[in-house]
């Protein structure tokens, strides 16, 4: 998402923000800016577009020199990407600078009560709110820490923000909820910044910063607090890589840190859709809710891993509003004269936005009259754009060609689209929607627990490495998570790998089990569906009594499966329709470990681009 630098220090302000800015171009952005305190005033230059657009800028309009300041890119969420809403934004009095990275969620109560108190806001952003707030407390306390924390303990939501004023020059002040925000320390110079990799070139000493935490930067020196001025404790660490790494933060690989990151774009991807009244609130939907409610089929189109997340969504769509749903390869879908009308609704699922096959799809789609619902990572893409209605995911930018971050998102959005269409039918209560949410809300850290036990399925994808086929089997939603592990392997090993329905072993791939073939079996909960749960059981007996390797994935706590499995990956137990997204991580991890291990290059696999924009 956004990346966001400051600094306090001897060196050119301006220069070393905008390089900062440049090491997190990486993370995916829509429009630049920076601001400097210079001449007893703050000079600020602001575009929207990459960050080439913001240099030809300063090139046409120089800043003043100066040796504090602040820059931004931004990821378009409240307001568009445009120049208004770019960052830095301004009070009206121009004294004070603010940026920002997540989400504001009860800006809207305060802009109106800033408009109600004489307030001239220029942007749509939420942003703006926060550099009005900082200054009618400044102009009460005369010290931008204290008004950074009367500010944040207002504030609902996730958020990282830096902010400057011009009364007091020499400090640089960050405030972070669930958000990144990291320091660099220096000799006479400090730098914050959403990724280390910003200020790697100036230091490898850092402090990370915990949660509801504002921070004051000078030259000579660091204070950290929390929201209530009490003192903060902090861990400060050496980064161990260079600046030549620094695009990849220090992971080996894009994939890795893609990997590590999901817990965070869970997150996000949740981040304000449960409105003051409690109602699930999908704020880009454009398609009005009698439309929705009039729709008596859903067709879902993807491909590749986001044909995966349309199958799984396929399970909750039908659970959640009882309407009938078809998940098809976006490839084939024009080609078969599908029988669609003005009452089908077709989700687009891409994460890039300009996959051809699936444009081609949602084009043919809405000349049949049917209302198109893209699910789409990269805002202001083609299918997007084409589409009647957007949900985004905010995963963030996503290097590796193998999708890891970008699958699991997909699937929070598709469960908040299916929640949200059982809200507007009427198939869904309010708690029950509440509840679900609250499930969601939690999966970020089972996502994190499961990403700390990982070392003996790394291990375990080392031995395997000289094998030249590994099967995948799975039931219920754990049938697309044995494709999507079964994918990932052949994307990035190139060995043969299959996933397939458990129940299907005796009709046909049950032959294909010798001794010592590795097989993994995606296990559901034996708490709801305890049926499926013995079936599967029996299918891991029957492998295994024909010499397959079992490696079964089984929730915390389902020891029938312990006497069958030769390597169990245990997974924390959640919800049926919601273990996708804790049972996948391990194949992501066992993939990437496997194909390492092979000499493979894991982030661009031979043969493969990231986003396939031809048919």
């Amino acid at each position: 998402m956004c990346g966001i630098v400051g600094y306090v220090g001897g060196q050119s302000a301006l220069d070393v923000v905008v390089t900062g800015l440049k090491r997190l171009e990486y993370r995916g952005y829509d429009s630049a800016g920076v601001a400097v305190l210079s001449d007893g005033g703050i000079a600020a230059a602001k575009k929207a577009g990459k960050l080439v657009n913001l240099e030809k800028e300063l090139v046409d309009r120089p800043l003043p020199g100066g040796s504090v300041g602040i820059g931004h890119t931004r990821w378009a969420t409240h307001g568009g990407p445009t120049d208004a809403n770019a960052h830095p934004h301004l009070d009206n009095a121009g004294r004070v600078a603010v940026v920002h990275n997540g989400i504001i969620e009860n800006f809207a109560a305060l802009r109106e009560e800033l408009v109600e108190r004489g307030h001239t806001l220029l942007s749509e952003t939420d942003t703006e709110t926060v550099a009005h707030l900082l200054a009618e407390e400044f102009s009460s306390v005369g010290d931008l820490a204290e008004a950074m924390r009367l500010v944040c303990r207002r504030l609902d939501g996730a958020f990282t923000l830096v902010a400057v004023h011009a009364d007091q020059p020499d400090v640089v002040v960050g405030a972070r909820r669930n958000s990144p925000l990291v320091v660099g320390v220096g000799e006479g110079e400090n730098f914050l910044a959403s990724d280390v990799s910003a200020f790697i070139a100036h230091t490898r000493s850092a402090i990370e910063l915990g949660q509801d935490q504002v921070v004051e930067l000078t030259r000579d020196g660091v204070t950290v607090t929390d929201f209530d001025g009490g003192p903060a404790d902090v861990r400060a660490y050496h980064v161990d890589w260079d600046a030549s790494a620094a695009e990849k933060g220090g992971y080996a690989s894009f994939m890795l840190k893609e990997i590590a990151e999901q817990p965070k774009a869970v997150a996000d991807t949740l981040l304000g859709r449960i409105d003051a009244a409690g109602r699930l609130t999908l704020d880009e939907l454009r398609i009005p809710a009698t439309v929705l409610r009039e729709a008596d089929k859903v067709v879902v189109v993807a491909c590749g891993t986001a044909f995966h997340a349309g199958l799984i969504a396929k399970y909750a769509i039908e659970h959640w509003t009882r309407i009938p749903c078809e998940v098809e390869l976006a490839s084939e879908f024009r080609y078969r004269d599908p029988i669609l009308n003005r009452r089908t609704l077709v989700i687009a699922i891409s994460q890039s936005g300009e996959t051809m096959d699936t444009l081609m799809a949602l084009r043919h789609a809405r000349e049949q009259g049917a209302k198109v619902l893209a699910v789409c990572n990269t805002n202001g893409s083609t299918i997007p754009r084409e589409s009647d209605a957007v949900l985004y995911t905010h995963a963030g930018p996503e290097v590796a060609v193998a999708s890891t971050k970008a699958f699991l998102t997909q699937l929070v959005a598709c469960y908040l689209l299916a929640l949200y269409l059982g809200q507007v039918r009427g198939t869904q209560w309010g708690d029950e929607i509440n509840a679900v949410v609250r499930d969601l809300a939690r999966i970020g850290d089972d996502v994190e627990r499961v990403l700390e036990t990982m070392e003996p399925v790394r291990a375990l994808a080392r031995t395997l490495a000289d094998k030249d086929t590994v099967l995948f089997l799975g039931r219920h939603v754990g049938h697309p998570v044995a494709l999507e592990g079964a994918l990932k392997l052949k994307e990035l090993a190139y060995m043969h790998a299959e996933g397939f329905a458990a129940g299907e072993l005796k009709h046909g791939p049950i032959a294909l089990i010798e001794e010592g073939l590795p097989v993994v079996v995606v296990v559901p909960s034996p708490r709801g569906r305890s049926v499926l749960h013995d079936k599967i059981v029996s299918n891991i007996q029957e492998i295994r009594a024909r010499g397959a390797r079992t490696i079964v994935i089984a929730e915390e706590g389902d020891e029938a499966v312990v006497p069958y499995a030769d390597h169990l990956v245990r997974i924390p137990a959640t919800p049926t329709l919601l273990q996708p997204l804790v049972a996948t991580v391990p194949l992501q991890v066992f993939a990437c470990e496997l194909a390492t291990a092979r000499g493979n290059e894991v982030d661009q696999p031979r043969n493969l681009a990231k986003s396939v924009t031809v048919e």
